[in-house]
């Protein structure tokens, strides 16, 4: 039985490339090159029909080792809790008060990109500490 190698993650959202470009700059991810054919993504969004622009977006990871991320838009809202989440790893390493001070730094970049923090878990007898939060479309994910 072969393995899988490659995966990619996939967010229901409104609006695809805002969500996407939010994650770019979470990530360090980049919008990969516009499909054959076209020089720029704008181009090949003018060829679609009306019901189809903006449907979908994604990003890449420059390096190639994280999954592609592809972010498709659906009529519905969100309205529960997500049953899966990121975790972004930015306190790897690092322990308590360097920990936390890390993990507050990048919740306030993030804010200032449209995130909102949700919620400041601290260090107890088991677990580091953590920061709960939601994306542009409030997606929960952590900061870790």
């Amino acid at each position: 039985m072969a393995s899988v190698k490659q995966f990619q993650v996939t967010f229901d959202c409104a609006e695809p490339e805002r969500v996407a470009r939010f994650w770019c700059e979470v990530l360090g991810y980049v919008v990969p090159p516009p499909p054959d054919g076209f020089a720029t993504w704008d181009d090949y969004t003018r060829a679609q029909p009306p019901e189809r622009q903006g449907e979908w977006f994604a990003c890449v990871d420059p390096t190639g080792v994280g999954p592609r991320l592809y972010f498709q838009r659906v009529p519905e809202g969100k309205v529960v809790k997500n049953r899966q989440h990121l975790d972004v790893r930015v306190g790897t390493g690092l322990v308590g008060e360097e920990r936390l001070a890390a993990l507050q730094a990048e919740c306030a970049r993030l804010v200032a990109l449209g995130a909102v923090q949700v919620q400041v878990l601290v260090a107890d007898d088991e677990n580091e500490s953590c920061i709960a939060m939601q994306d542009v479309e409030g997606n929960e994910f952590c900061l870790d």
